[in-house]
Order: C-alpha cells, then sequence, then structure tokens
C-alpha cells in the first residue's frame, strides 16, 4: 500500500473519530437549561412546622448538586442540619430505617441518576418504592423539582446559607426579644420573632395560650403572637428588615394588621443577619 494512500486512510480514521467526539458530546448534553433553580412550599404545614426546599445546579443540561432540606416555623437550623446533628430522632422516635437526611441524600442521588423527576411512581400518601432505603414521603420533593425546572433558573439571594439569630441586651415589661433567621440558597425562608420571659417561655406560645390578653385588655386588634407572625411572613417577602419602615411611635404601617411596636423586631432582625451578609 502506497504512503499515499496509508495517509488517506489514516485522515479518515481522523475524521470520523472526531465526528464520533462530536456526536457523544451532544448526546451528553442534557435537556435543562444551565443555571441555579430554587423552588421552596408556600407556607410551613400545619401540623409539623416545616415547609420543604429544594436547590440544584444544571451544568451541560443536566442537574447537577441536589439540595432537598426544609425550614422550620420557628427557624434555626434547617431540616438536614438537624437531622444529622441527631436533633429530628426519626430512628429513635419513629423506628425509620434510616434518618432523614440519609434518605433525602438517597433520594437526591437517584435524581441525579435518572435526571427525570416526572420518572417515579408514588403511592397516595407521596412515598415511592422505586428507591431502595427512602421510606419518607418524597412528594414534595419531587414536586418542588419540578416546580424549580418550570420557573427556570434564577439568582441565589444575597445571604450566606445558615441559621442566624440575635437578642437583645436586658429584659424590658418582663420580655427579652429575640430573632430566628434560617437561610437556604441564599434567601430567608424562615424568620421567628420569639421573645422569651425569665422563665424561657415563648412570648408567641403564652399568647397563644391565653396568657397575653392583648386584646381583652388592651383592645388589640389582634392578639401579640398573630401579629408577630405577620412581621415574621413581612421579612419572607421582602427579604430586607431595612425594607420594613419605622413609624414615629415605634410600629409600622407597612404591614397591615400590625399595630405593635416592631423597632426591636427589625433592630434585632439586621443584627442576625450581619454574619450572613
Amino acid at each position: 500500500m502506497g504512503a499515499i494512500m496509508k495517509k488517506r486512510i489514516l485522515g479518515g480514521l481522523v475524521v470520523v473519530l472526531l465526528f464520533a467526539v462530536v456526536l457523544l458530546a451532544g448526546c451528553s448534553k442534557g435537556k435543562f437549561e444551565d443555571g441555579f433553580y430554587f423552588a421552596q412550599q408556600d407556607s410551613f404545614d400545619e401540623s409539623s412546622g416545616w415547609k420543604s426546599i429544594v436547590m440544584f445546579d444544571v451544568e451541560n443540561g443536566n442537574i447537577v448538586d441536589v439540595t432537598w432540606t426544609a425550614a422550620s416555623r420557628t427557624a434555626g437550623t434547617d431540616k438536614v442540619a438537624r437531622s444529622a446533628s441527631g436533633q429530628y430522632g426519626m430512628v429513635a422516635r419513629g423506628g425509620a430505617q434510616a434518618e432523614w437526611d440519609v434518605q433525602a441524600q438517597r433520594m437526591e442521588q437517584d435524581l441525579l441518576d435518572t435526571q427525570d423527576p416526572t420518572g417515579y411512581t408514588l403511592d397516595a400518601e407521596g412515598h415511592t418504592d422505586a428507591v431502595s432505603g427512602v421510606s419518607i414521603h418524597v412528594s414534595d420533593f419531587l414536586d418542588l423539582v419540578n416546580q424549580a425546572l418550570a420557573a427556570g433558573p434564577t439568582e441565589r439571594g444575597p445571604y450566606k446559607d445558615g441559621a442566624y439569630s440575635a437578642e437583645a441586651a436586658d429584659f424590658e415589661n418582663g420580655w427579652k426579644d429575640r430573632v430566628d433567621i434560617t437561610v437556604v440558597g441564599g434567601r430567608i425562608v424562615a424568620a421567628y420573632w420569639d421573645p422569651f420571659d425569665e422563665e424561657g417561655r415563648d412570648k408567641n406560645v403564652v399568647s397563644a395560650e391565653g396568657g397575653y390578653p392583648m386584646v381583652e385588655n388592651g383592645g388589640a386588634q389582634s392578639p401579640w403572637h398573630v401579629q408577630a407572625e405577620l412581621m415574621d411572613e413581612a421579612l419572607l417577602e421582602t427579604q430586607d428588615p431595612a425594607a420594613i419602615a419605622l413609624n414615629d411611635s415605634g410600629g409600622t404601617d407597612a404591614v397591615s394588621g400590625v399595630s405593635i411596636h416592631v423597632g426591636a423586631f427589625i433592630e434585632l432582625a439586621e443584627k442576625a443577619l450581619e454574619d450572613a451578609r
């Protein structure tokens, strides 16, 4: 075989190999738009007090780095951190086969493997038999992944993920103010204004049980814990305590249904978030 013929054959093989590489690269390209995705449930579950949160990145069209967690109505650490530290106690208290964070991680990994949040069969209670070692409800996780994908890529929030808190230096009128905040995906996902007395009782609980009769004795429009929750929700909406303006009396006209003094809440929320910026 002549040298020219050998060069032609070799050149042809190179072209074929290059075409195969390009074809494989095209086939490995996923179906999703690259970027950061985030979704959370609209409200906290009334019975459990948690709301699920999902965030993930898409690179080269494929889902990567999935995180499934949840935030507590009373803020503090997120569900993964609480479970990993033993505070959630699903095995000890409920006899589960594995802690919540372990099962959540198995579900995350399965999604990375399948790249298809619509490909799971669920029972009426939101369980799946498709993932070994997972007995928790997974419908929230799958719903939020699909919701995030439908909404498209978004931006991470301005804060560092974690649990943050700040409390007043002194008791005032028998209560010491405190604010707890949870950040996931750079966003404030839970806030809890929870003053406590010298016995450590949460003012929200005392108010809900009728022990702080602000309506009956003071003619307030709603109990203290109801108004405090409105302030918590306002912070979740604004994502910035400085965006909630105070009026001359120390209250705010920015949040409907709130007539109590809220200066301590705003001040402590700002202080709590100092380490998150």
